[in-house]
This record gives structure tokens, sequence and C-alpha cells, in this order.
């Protein structure tokens, strides 16, 4: 009887299945939307302007439909997960539920770049929403140092804010994460590291979704999925995720 050779996890999937875990264990639901999505969802509904530059068509790519949908918008492939805040939160108030919510948001995005060892035209984003009548910055900030903890095992994680600007948050913040040591690769220790941007939720964006902004405030965050693989393996050129290589994956 021929041996079987058993297959090998993509480490992007590997660190979906353990993000899911992890915030699992944090009251986190996983929720997922379309990647074919109308502006309103995409951008108007989160806040961002029409004369954006993210709208341009260096970063997004626009796809021609024949029927128009509920808000009569043109379709892009999305260009962030954040499109699920939208529809969860629609969803949800559809059903009558008030919050709190908490979402975790895995999930392949698109924009219009040129490639090289740090971009690509697809990756993969990891998302996160809390919405509650009592959430703050303190949560929001203790939720992530958590998740790198639990993530990255063996070290001590140290999170710092850095004061940034995205329309659908506000305040908001950039991160940057630090790893320090006797377990830390030698390329990651001490070093703070950009790796996300984050915020509280912009009222406007609650409001769009039907949520009462006057009640409930909220935080969110998103961060590239290929990049935290890169710090986390010591990946050298981020294109090797999409190459389909099997010298690359059978690494893992």
């Amino acid at each position: 009887m021929e041996e079987t050779t058993r297959g090998h996890v993509h480490p992007i999937s590997s660190l979906i299945r353990e993000a899911n875990q992890i915030f699992y264990g944090m009251g986190f639901a996983f929720a997922e939307a379309r990647l074919l999505e109308d502006e309103w969802h995409n951008f108007d509904a989160l806040n961002v302007p029409k004369d954006h530059p993210a709208r341009d068509m260096q970063d997004t790519f626009f796809v021609k439909k024949e029927e128009e949908d509920e808000n009569n918008s043109g379709y892009v492939l999305r260009t962030h997960t954040s499109n699920t805040q939208i529809r969860y939160m629609e969803e949800q108030m559809k059903k009558g539920i008030q919050p709190p919510y908490r979402i975790i948001v895995p999930g392949k995005v698109f924009r219009n770049e040129a490639t090289d060892m740090t971009h690509e035209a697809e990756f993969f984003q990891l998302e996160g929403l809390v919405v509650g009548e009592d959430v703050t910055m303190a949560h929001l900030k203790g939720t992530l140092a958590r998740f790198f903890k639990e993530l990255f095992k063996g070290a001590e994680v140290e999170i710092r804010f850095r004061p940034s600007f995205f329309p659908f948050t506000e305040p908001s913040v950039e991160v940057d994460m630090r790893l320090v040591g006797d377990g830390v690769p030698e390329k990651l220790k001490d070093k703070w590291i950009e790796i996300m941007g984050a915020g509280m939720v912009h009222p406007s964006v609650l409001k769009n979704a039907g949520v009462d902004a006057e009640k409930y405030r909220g935080f969110a965050f998103g961060m590239g999925l290929d990049r935290l693989a890169i710090l986390r393996w010591a990946i050298d050129d981020i294109r090797l995720m999409h190459s389909a290589d099997l010298r690359f994956i059978n690494q893992f």
C-alpha cells in the first residue's frame, strides 16, 4: 500500500485559524462579506468622501455591472475588509439585535498597485470591530496586546499608539508593536514595528449602519495578514504567499 503524503497548511490559512481561535477566546464571532462590493459599503458608508485618493483608479479595481444595486452605486473589488463592518451591523439591526457586537473578519482584499517584495495587488487583512455602550481606547489596546501575546508565544509584547487619520475612525491611531524576551527572533527583537491602523469608530459610520451613535461607541482595527506572516516566520518576499510554489508551502 502506497504511503499517503500529507499536505501543508499555507501560512495565511494557519494565521487565520490561529487568530480566530485567539479572538474566539475573547468573545469575538467570525464574520465575512462579499469580495465584489458596491461603493456605498466599501466607501460612502465608511465616511470616505467622493474625492478621497483611495477611490482613484490607481488604488481601486472598479468593476462594471449591468444591474444597479439598492444604493445606485458602482462596484469595486473591496479595498479593505471594513465593508463587513457595515454589512454586519446592518444585518443585526434588521434583525432587531442591538449592540454589543464583537466580530473578527479575516479576508482577501484588492489594491490596484505595483507588486514588489512588500506589496501585492491582492492580500489578506484581519479586521476587528467592537461596539457597545462603554467601549474605550483602553479596551482596544488591551485587546491587541492580548492577541499579540498569544500569537507570539514566549515573548513579551509592548503596544504603542501614534496619532493618525482614517475617515472611518475618530480618533485614529497607527499601532506599533515591539517584542522583547528570549523567545523572539533577532529580526524582531526590541524593534518597534508598524503593524496596523485602528481607532474609535466614527459616529457617522455607526449612523450609516443604523446604530444609535448617541448611545453606542466602538473601536475597529485592521492589519495585513501577509505582513504579519512575514514577521512571524521571517519571510523575505510577500509575493511568495501567492506564488503557489510548493517549495515555499512545504516549509510550513
